[in-house]
Parts: structure tokens; sequence; C-alpha cells
């Protein structure tokens, strides 16, 4: 009886394929994406590619059934760039993801909604649970909350509110994780990271921390893919490091994977922007870059589809990627400015 469950559930998916002109052979590519975005790398976490495809099938049969797993997007003090970053995903696109992976009930800049409607949308899934919210930006806490105020409530009373039912809280970018540009010195919004802000209101919910300006793309995904598709919560836990970032993205610095390592190695630096070291591709320690000292696999995932990042096109890391989520003052801003200057701090174990 399970294997003619099974085979019509499989039959059945297939047609919902054919009908969008995706082949199984180019399903099972977009399973391999998944699963490789999901962080597959990572040993005891890894995913395989059979149980990406059971999840999706799953997935999409619901989605036509109206059963997909609903995701609230909050904005704070933001510049919108993580929300612009996650749209240009590719493999999977992000209408597949929207349509077929999750139901986007509220986003400020996604939905087609807007107003009234979008904000009861919105309650409807708070008061339901069961769902995970991603937030992106700063929390303002200067004048009670008063710096940032939508449909009538403070920007902070907004974010409890969400946060005090959801599964998971995922903190997009950096200035979601502990500020940010906005946390910076004089800070006058009293700006710091989701996870510190719930901890102060003792609403003990689980965060992950995806630092960055902006947040990677294929990075966001891979947490939905652990918390939405896998629906897998204990599998996330163990991908998160003391930072409540996924280890396997951000317990190697980027100097570990640099394409400009060699040079390093070698003693061939940079020194002065247009120099003819900077044609030949010598490291940019020099210039001040930080990846000694910031953590994260950008130089593997890169930015815009594959095909670059800060260092390829030229710009030392600034170290965007480092953000204590409970030290507001650990800010990458303030501590790494002027970035085109070599960091001379010594830093020993903190």
């Amino acid at each position: 009886m399970a294997d003619m469950i099974n085979t019509a559930s499989t039959s059945r998916f297939e047609e919902i394929l054919a009908s969008r002109g995706i082949s199984r052979r180019g399903f099972l590519q977009l399973c391999a994406s998944i699963a490789a975005a999901s962080g597959a790398a990572s040993g005891a976490a890894a995913l395989s590619v059979p149980r990406v495809a059971e999840a999706l099938e799953a997935s999409v049969i619901g989605a036509v059934d109206g059963h997909l797993f609903p995701v609230i997007w909050m904005e704070g003090a933001s510049c919108t760039g993580c929300t612009e970053t996650f749209t240009q995903l590719e493999d999977p696109n992000i209408e597949t993801i929207v349509l077929d992976m999750i139901s986007l009930t509220y986003s400020d800049t996604l939905s087609a909604g807007a107003g009234y409607s979008l904000e009861e949308a919105k309650d409807q899934t708070i008061a339901n649970g069961n769902y995970v919210l991603i937030y992106e930006g700063a929390v303002g806490t200067a004048f009670d909350g008063w710096v940032l105020r939508i449909a009538g409530k403070t920007g902070t009373e907004l974010l409890k509110e969400a946060a005090s039912n959801a599964q998971a809280i995922v903190a997009a970018g950096s200035c979601a994780v502990n500020g940010g540009w906005m946390a910076a010195e004089p800070n006058v919004t009293g700006a710091m990271g989701v996870q510190q802000f719930l901890q102060q209101e003792g609403i003990d919910k689980p965060v992950v921390n995806i630092p960055s300006c902006p947040a990677n793309n294929e990075w966001v995904l891979s947490v939905l893919v652990d918390v939405v598709v896998m629906k897998d919560m204990e599998l996330l836990k163990k991908r998160l490091n003391q930072f409540n970032e996924p280890g396997d993205i951000f317990n190697q610095t980027i100097h570990e994977n640099c394409q400009r390592r060699g040079h390093f190695e070698a003693g061939e630096f940079v020194y002065e922007p247009g120099s003819i070291e900077e044609k030949l591709g010598y490291c940019l320690y020099a210039l001040g870059c930080r990846g000694p000292l910031t953590r994260s696999i950008c130089g593997i995932t890169q930015y815009n589809n594959h095909t670059s990042w800060c260092v390829n096109s030229g710009g030392p890391c600034i170290g965007c990627c480092e953000a204590d989520p409970l030290n507001t003052h650990d800010n990458w801003v303030q501590v790494n400015t002027p970035f085109l200057k070599r960091d001379r701090t010594l830093r020993i174990g903190g």
C-alpha cells in the first residue's frame, strides 16, 4: 500500500513538473544545488540529493493543496540590500522559492498586497504559529522604539509580536546581527541586533545569525532549507557555532580560502591602488584587507551567482561578516574603519 501511495505521489509530482516545463533531470539538478547550499560539506549536517528531492516533492504538492510553510520577512533599520540580494537567487530562483517552497505571508518589499490587508495577513500568520521570521536591519530601541513606526506600532513592539510565536528567527545581514552601520557611534537610535534585543525582552526563541553586508542569498536559502523544506530544527542547531551562526559558513577565515593567499605566502602585496602589483593579482593585505580576521566562506560561495566577490574584484575585505551578536561595540563598521588602511591591531584570544 505504501508503495502504491508513493508511486501515485511521484506520478502526480511529475505531472506538476511537466505542466511547468521542467524535466525530472532538471528537478534533480535543482535538488543538487539546494543540497550544496544547505551546507552539505559540513559533515554530519550534510543533506543528500534524494532527501532534498523527497522534501521538495512534498513541498510542491503541498503548494498545490495550499500547505506551504509560512515565512514573515520584516524590515528594521535597513537599506533593503539583503532583500534585494535574495531576489537575485538563480538556482532555485526567487519565483520557485516564493511560489513552491514557502508561503511569504508578509514582506515590506516583496508582498503584492499593502496596507491593512497585508498587516492582517501578518497578524493571522502570527496567531496560527509555526512560521519562520526573517528580520533584516537593526532594531532601533531609542525613544521607546518610536524611531520606527509601522501601522501605528513601534518597531520594537512589532518585532516582539512576530518573534513570540515563531518557530525560528533568522537575523539576515550584519545590521540584524548586531546593529551594523546603525550601531556605529554615536548610535543615536539605540540600534542593536535581534538576538540581543530578544534576550533583553526575555523572549527565548532560536535565532540564527547570518552576518555580512548584504547577507549572501545562498546562506539565507540554506537556513530556509533546514527549517522550511527539511523541517529539521535539530539539523539546524547542529550547524550553529557560539555566535549562533551556521558553523559550516562562518568557522573559517576568508584568508583560508582566498584565491590570493599564495601571494600572501610569497610576500607579494599590493601597496597602492592602480599599481602593477594590483594588475598581477597580488595580496591586498597591505591595503587593509581584513581577510585574516574575518570568518566566512565568501571566497567559496561568492556573490552574483558565483561570478565574483570583493577580493576577486580588486577590493580588500572590509570585514562585514564580523559581528558579535551580543556586543554592539564590536561593530564591523566602527572597528574596521578606515577600510583602506592596514589593521595593525594584534588580537590574542578574544
